[in-house]
């Protein structure tokens, strides 16, 4: 139930506000459409390695996030401090 719970939320966080890169776990990260685990767990290690991110297009960085899939998710993200 309370895995359901936190699922539930993390859901409706996103429909609400975009995920902020900075802070976000693995399964908020999986929210953004096209983003998997692997994917979500590059960001962190990616993230963690340099102190967050500085910028959105930063993301681009982060192995298997090209300009292509950026462009559809830069809507569903956001950036605050490191």
């Amino acid at each position: 139930m309370r895995r359901f719970v936190v699922l539930f939320l993390l859901v409706v966080g996103t429909l609400w506000g975009a995920v902020n890169i900075n802070t976000a776990s693995v399964d908020e990260l999986m929210t953004i459409k096209g983003i998997g685990r692997k994917k979500a767990e590059a960001i962190i290690a990616y993230r963690t390695k340099n102190r967050g991110f500085r910028s959105k297009e930063e993301l681009m960085v982060v192995r298997g996030i090209g300009p292509k899939l950026f462009k559809k998710i830069k809507d569903q993200i956001e950036l605050e401090g490191p």
